[in-house]
């Protein structure tokens, strides 16, 4: 999703270029129905294809043979930057972190100490092919029969007014697990009564398919009625019930980034990550964050940090506040 603000720069650039997006077969479904792709490249299951040697040749030979005049890497990997550079592409973009970027012929410098969102280091790299970046977020155009669908659905399942997307699962993806990202189901128990309460919002409860025990445990702490829908949603059916909602709140995971790009007021609670470099880059955006000292390098160096939420988080009644102020300033709600 955050390179979904650099995909809006291209196809702005560059509005009848024929555009391929590269990515592992368990993300593609998330966003393989943006209207500014033409083609996917599926590089496999693996987080990091060029890892292993077959993975690396296989993305080598998949680049020669696509005759692609221009590559956009957006992955800080030497291996990346190597395979990209045997590709025989002759215009190659990418992050230059240290001597990261010695296969690329457009270099955007970066560095680990360098604390600002992933999203805006993205559209360095397009920004150094001379390409306007102003005013690209990310984004998510959500396809027409999938709104049509979620409207017959919410009428299906009751709700026929504003209503609220909580998501309390994530933090597992095939590049790591970092369950401690999720904030206590207890305090979005308490978060979606108060607003419920305050604003006369229904609650759907959102997960993936094997996060039924996390919801449960949510609707179990609450005192308002909710909806679930646990697995049962594609991406572009997530994205039409999000880009929809009065509000959505979640922790840093991809259905928050989700909701994010498909335009929904979105809230997003961090713990052992930081808002700087991961928060959702969109104007309708707020991130919930107790300061605390974290690894300079990256989520990667935190995933063994020995998070609190007690001590190191944000706290239910913190949390309210700054939301009550968020939905109470103009545009940022439904």
């Amino acid at each position: 999703m955050m390179a979904t603000a650099a995909l809006k720069a291209i196809r702005r650039h560059y509005p009848e270029a024929d555009i391929t997006f590269a990515v592992g077969g368990w993300s593609r479904q998330a966003i393989e129905f943006h209207t500014d792709l033409n083609h996917i490249l599926d590089t496999g299951q693996a987080a990091m294809p060029v890892k292993r040697l077959g993975g690396f040749w296989n993305m080598v030979s998949a680049l020669r043979l696509g005759s692609y005049d221009i590559a956009v890497s957006l992955v800080r990997s030497p291996l990346m930057s190597l395979a990209v550079g045997l590709s025989g592409i002759p215009i190659r973009a990418g992050i230059s972190s240290g001597w990261r970027g010695f296969g690329y012929t457009h270099k955007a410098p970066t560095s680990p100490a360098d604390v600002r969102p992933e999203a805006q280091i993205y559209l360095d790299v397009v920004a150094a092919l001379g390409i306007n970046t102003e005013g690209c977020y990310v984004n998510l155009p959500v396809p027409p029969e999938a709104t049509a669908y979620i409207s017959d659905f919410l009428t299906r399942r009751g709700i026929k007014g504003p209503y609220l997307v909580v998501n309390p699962a994530g933090g597992s993806n095939p590049g790591m697990a970092m369950h401690s990202k999720r904030w206590p189901p207890e305090s979005f128990a308490q978060v979606a009564d108060a607003l419920a309460k305050a604003y006369g919002w229904q609650v759907v409860l959102l997960a993936g398919p094997d996060d039924s025990g996390i919801v449960n445990t949510v609707r179990s702490q609450m005192q308002a009625h909710t909806t679930t829908f646990i697995g049962e949603l594609s991406f572009p059916q997530i994205a039409a019930l999000t880009s929809q909602a009065a509000l959505y709140i979640g922790n840093d995971t991809g259905l928050t980034h989700i909701a994010a790009a498909s335009g929904a007021p979105t809230v997003t609670v961090f713990g052992p990550s930081d808002p700087a470099r991961y928060a959702p880059y969109t104007p309708r955006a707020l991130a919930l964050w107790k300061s605390v000292a974290l690894d300079q390098g990256g989520v990667q160096q935190t995933q063994q940090m020995q998070w609190d939420w007690t001590r190191d988080g944000i706290q239910p009644e913190d949390a309210l506040q700054q939301i009550h102020t968020f939905i109470e300033t103009p545009g940022n709600t439904q």
